[in-house]
């Protein structure tokens, strides 16, 4: 019997898990970040299903034993007059309907598999909140059509009100305190409250409490925001599947239309992050939403 399988490490040619069956290969991969959001990328263009399951994905992302990340994104063929499909699936396993930071790390990605890494190079990339439109930028930044927020309860998810009307500075019971919380869907849900100082949440107690709440039937993203202006506001996010992370492209736009809904701050507004700042443009004529942000290539290589 060989040592790894003394050491509990032993491993089959094929393993199961749901709907996926995989065969043990060598993965070519890229990993990118956005602001420290750490992706695992894998050009997954010649299959309509990821390359691996979601549990591979869990361990691949363990920052110990794997490569390390917050998700495994997977560039994948068009579907409905779009260029790519992009799905991921969290460090948990989970499988999120979009990510603001991994969009911009997968246009990147895409233009170095096509060799066509250069300003004003975009995308029409179908994704499970739908089609977003990423477009590179110069100095390795990617500027993204992110689409029109989704603010009715029934879009979110929420039960804090009425399906047909909006969550907007409603009293939320957490952790033995009341919150007040605005709600927006950028394809994917987020529960957003204004702090008067975001550095002294404990995230990893408060964070999983909101997540899981009653409230939210499918679990939410929850950002904590201190406004420093009316143009500059910082941020910390516990992500739902990910937990606390450096950044979150989708949560620093739906805090954005929060803001300006609560009348805290303005369409266009810089977001500070652990990470680093995005840029981000609420159209009014739109009602769009636009990121901007970096996205930088780390290392590239292969896993069995």
């Amino acid at each position: 019997m060989a040592l790894e399988q003394y050491c509990g490490h032993a491993r089959s040619s094929i393993s199961t898990s749901a709907n996926y069956r995989t065969i043990s290969m060598t993965i070519e991969f890229t990993k990118y970040h956005g602001l420290g959001n750490d992706f695992i990328l894998i050009d997954n263009r010649h299959a309509s299903e990821p390359l691996i399951s979601p549990d591979r994905a869990i361990a691949l992302c363990d920052r110990n034993f794997g490569i390390g990340g917050d998700g495994v994104i997977f560039a994948l063929p068009s579907e409905n007059d779009t260029d790519y499909t992009m799905r991921i699936f969290n460090s948990d396993g989970s499988e999120p309907e979009m990510c603001g930071n991994g969009i911009r790390c997968l246009a990147r990605f895409l233009g170095e598999l096509e060799g066509r890494e250069t300003p004003g190079r975009a995308y029409r990339i179908h994704t499970l909140a739908g089609t977003m439109l990423p477009q590179i930028e110069a100095g390795g930044r990617v500027k993204v059509d992110m689409g029109l927020p989704q603010l009715l309860a029934g879009e979110i998810p929420t039960t804090l009100t009425e399906g047909d009307r909006q969550v907007i500075d409603r009293p939320l019971e957490v952790a033995g305190r009341t919150w007040r919380v605005t709600c927006v869907s950028m394809g994917n849900p987020h529960c957003i409250t204004f702090v008067p100082n975001a550095d002294a949440i404990s995230l990893a107690d408060i964070g999983p409490q909101f997540e899981h709440h009653s409230a939210f039937p499918q679990r939410t993203n929850t950002e904590f925001i201190e406004i420093i202006k009316n143009n500059y506001i910082k941020m910390r996010v516990w992500e739902r599947g990910a937990g606390a992370t450096l950044a979150c492209g989708t949560g620093a736009c739906a805090t954005v239309v929060a803001g300006v809904l609560n009348r805290k701050c303005d369409r266009k507004t810089t977001v500070e992050l652990p990470g680093g700042c995005l840029d981000i443009h609420w159209d009014e004529e739109t009602g769009r939403v636009y990121m901007s942000g970096p996205a930088e290539k780390v290392f590239s290589g292969k896993v069995l």
